[in-house]
């Protein structure tokens, strides 16, 4: 019998299948036509979220709102200031924005740089997301994020449906405890993609 001690490659082997299992995504619920999950990454105890729909209208559609940091009024309630700092339409974008967070706790401010791509052969547009450390001062009283990340995947079905996936991870920083962020977070997939929803789908009320 081979022990752990004499195949390294074999305890590596084990040890990179617990972490592969650890990070699976975990159902949590569904509402709205909207599936959501959410998994623990690894050196943090914030989890990351993840939603999954479909979309019936079509990928001209939703570009409108997303990948366009031109139309921002549909966002989050919360956030209280938004800054385009560049844009290429379609490709490349860097803003600025702030959450507006209820007392005692603070504000948090976030500055962004978003990546577009499209593969033609498979119809799918990929909108990236990640922190762009610098471009604006912090400011007192304002709780930067720095670790973020989020990601939009959407492929068309045909000329008038899209499956969308939308994952995401932010550690808010500051005081907040993981446990209470933990028990939001799976309404910020439910939040952004039910605004998409209420504006590119028939019926649905704004």
């Amino acid at each position: 019998m081979i022990s752990l001690r004499q195949s390294p490659l074999l305890l590596l082997f084990l040890v990179s299948s617990l972490n592969l299992k650890a990070q699976q995504w975990v159902f949590i619920k569904e509402k709205e036509g909207i599936k959501i999950y959410t998994r623990t990454p690894e050196n943090s105890t914030f989890k990351c979220f993840k939603g999954e729909t479909v979309f019936h209208a079509s990928m001209e559609k939703l570009s409108l709102y997303i990948g366009n940091v031109k139309n921002f009024n549909w966002w989050d309630k919360n956030v209280k200031d938004l800054r385009v700092i560049e844009a290429e339409p379609g490709k490349h974008a860097k803003y600025y924005l702030v959450y507006d967070l209820p007392w005692p706790l603070n504000d948090r401010d976030l500055c962004v740089e978003a990546f577009i791509t499209y593969d033609t052969l498979k119809r799918e547009k990929v909108v990236s997301s990640k922190p762009l450390p610098g471009a604006v001062p912090e400011q007192k009283g304002i709780v930067r994020i720095k670790n973020y990340w989020q990601k939009w995947t959407l492929t068309a079905i045909d000329d008038n449906n899209v499956h969308a996936v939308l994952e995401g991870f932010v550690d808010p920083g500051g005081s907040i405890p993981s446990w209470l962020y933990n028990m939001v977070i799976t309404e910020t997939p439910l939040n952004v993609m039910g605004g998409i929803k209420a504006r590119v789908e028939p019926g649905q009320s704004k």
